[in-house]
């Protein structure tokens, strides 16, 4: 099939087009010389995806014979009949991929009364990411399924050779406590850290770490993030509000010990014996504290974090899933 898709959340899409698709990614330009607009990022620049996956302008998409397309944004579907002239859900089959877990609506409804954008239409269905997207928002009439997440695996590379804790977090000072800023402060007393991740910019101010403490990684290719995570102990996993973070099933799959608030589907992702889950922050430091200064109980949590990632979140399951719901919504 030709699938139209945007470049909204990359680590998702890069496993997505691993299949055996022709995935189209608009791409259009955005303010400065080097600058693309959120409406067509292109190809992802810190993910090597496969050549399936090519890059189209507006104007070149109107010659490609879409299949279907994925939304991920409820501006995608302004954009399909701007570009297209079509209607998603009545002349071009779609799907909904819902990424993030709900929050306060349009009408000012708070969890658990988010009423989902798609609520009131029966010809999209929305695909969420994990169960707890689905119990969460009112999906309304919406016909709904679930498909987990999938991961390419990077291998198993732990080697805890430095006794540090890593975080991968996402714009933490804009995002605060929905990703565990705050929590960073009581991390770094139990261990010095390494975060990764974009939008670092300002964390020791906001919070008053030490730079001693707390190194930031700005934004690294995927791969060398992968690298460098594997040489940390442990991987924390301080967020409180997220669907899944797919760094906890990356750090999972490179076989690293996992310590994580037990919120959203986390609970379901971790498995006892791959880490240490709580809602208690004195626990989770605790737990990084042990795991620290026991490196073979640190080792055998990493085998077993592996071991749960494999058999849940493979890409080959994954990849499967999908294709069973592109089928079904071009039928």
């Amino acid at each position: 099939m030709k699938v139209l898709l945007w470049h909204v959340h990359g680590s998702w899409t890069t496993a997505f087009v691993e299949g055996d698709h022709e995935y189209l990614i608009p791409v259009l330009a955005g303010p400065g010389p080097d600058e693309r607009s959120p409406d067509g990022l292109g190809r992802a620049r810190t993910w090597n995806w496969p050549a399936a996956a090519r890059e189209v302008s507006p104007r070149q998409l109107r010659g490609e014979d879409v299949d279907v397309v994925v939304l991920q944004r409820m501006r995608d579907l302004e954009l399909v009949r701007e570009w297209l002239g079509r209607e998603p859900g009545r002349d071009l089959p779609a799907v909904f991929l819902e990424h993030n877990a709900p929050g306060t609506d349009a009408s000012g409804r708070s969890v658990p009364d988010t009423r989902h954008p798609l609520a009131d239409r029966d010809d999209i269905p929305i695909a969420h990411v994990t169960h707890f997207n689905r119990l969460f928002y009112d999906n309304g009439r919406a016909p709904t399924t679930v498909i987990e997440h999938g991961i390419v695996d990077p291998g198993e590379r732990w080697t805890g050779e430095l006794a540090r804790a890593a975080v991968v977090v996402n714009e933490p000072v804009r995002r605060r406590r929905y990703v565990g800023g705050d929590l960073l402060p009581g991390l770094a007393e139990a261990a010095p850290v390494d975060v990764f991740g974009m939008g670092l910019a300002g964390l020791h101010e906001t919070y008053g770490l030490d730079p001693r403490r707390v190194a930031l990684h700005e934004d690294p290719p995927q791969a060398a993030m992968h690298a460098e995570l594997a040489r940390r102990r442990v991987y924390v996993h301080p967020v409180r509000w997220t669907s899944l973070g797919l760094s906890l099933l990356e750090a999972m799959h490179l076989g690293m010990p996992v310590v994580a608030l037990a919120t959203t589907e986390a609970v379901e992702a971790v498995p006892p014996g791959a880490g240490v889950l709580s809602t208690r922050p004195d626990r989770l430091w605790a737990a990084v504290r042990e795991f620290l200064h026991d490196e073979d109980a640190a080792r055998l949590a990493g085998k077993a974090a592996r071991a749960a990632a494999l058999e849940r979140y493979g890409l080959d399951r994954f990849l499967r899933d999908w294709d069973a719901l592109l089928r079904e919504v071009t039928r």
